[in-house]
């Protein structure tokens, strides 16, 4: 991955997006989305003891035994708040906990996903476009508006076409905010204090979905009209 420019500061919280070369897919499968969510849980911890490659290979109980332990230990180099995998991008709200936290974190993802996704597909080189881009978030509004953005994207994209699925929609972190997932990724308070209880919150996504969609209609015919001129 190529090397940043722009410094990233611990203890803030950024918006992190990449996507395909190209926009070529990213993740062609079920097992393609699941090995990303399992490499995403791994490298969020700050020392994690082998490559997820080799980890991945591991016997039951010794993987346990490993993952215990880093749970326990609770060092974290980023704490993921939310997330979504879409077909050839991935969004990303994260908080920096160390110096250098996110870029190792998304290096560390985006080589271990690459590897695996060039061996399941016989092909070689990158699959992601650069460094990825970073927008860091200011204000409690902004911090609320992102989270809503990226857990709206599979409906405002088209991916869904009920505003009810996103609430299913598996490689986005909405249904462990909204207590349907049998795992723990996020650090969902971060987001859910600022409600009463996560119907509240699954609300005030509902609340801008159709003018979240509406505007990515938009943008979209606008690339095709540039595209064509």
């Amino acid at each position: 991955m190529p090397i940043r420019n722009d410094p990233l500061v611990a203890g803030e919280i950024y918006h992190i997006v990449n996507r395909g070369v190209a926009s070529m897919p990213i993740f062609i499968n079920n097992r393609h989305y699941q090995r990303a969510l399992e490499t995403i849980s791994y490298y969020q911890h700050k020392n994690p003891p082998l490559r997820y490659s080799y980890f991945s290979r591991q016997t039951q109980s010794a993987k346990t035994e490993s993952l215990t332990k880093l749970n326990l230990d609770k060092e974290y180099s980023v704490e993921i708040i939310c997330y979504c995998l879409m077909p050839n991008h991935i969004h990303f709200l994260l908080k920096q906990i160390t110096d250098n936290g996110i870029s190792e974190f998304m290096r560390k993802f985006s080589n271990s996903y690459t590897r695996y996704f060039n061996v399941k597909n016989k092909r070689i080189g990158p699959i992601f476009q650069g460094p990825f881009k970073s927008i860091r978030v200011e204000t409690e509004q902004q911090l609320l508006h992102v989270s809503r953005y990226i857990h709206l994207n599979p409906y405002s994209s088209g991916i869904i076409k009920s505003i009810k699925e996103i609430q299913q929609y598996p490689y986005s972190s909405l249904p462990e905010y909204l207590g349907k997932a049998n795992y723990s990724y996020c650090q969902k308070d971060i987001i859910l204090n600022y409600f009463k209880k996560p119907g509240s919150y699954l609300d005030f996504i509902y609340g801008h979905a159709e003018s979240q969609r509406e505007l990515a209609r938009i943008k979209h015919l606008l690339l095709e009209n540039l595209e064509t001129d």
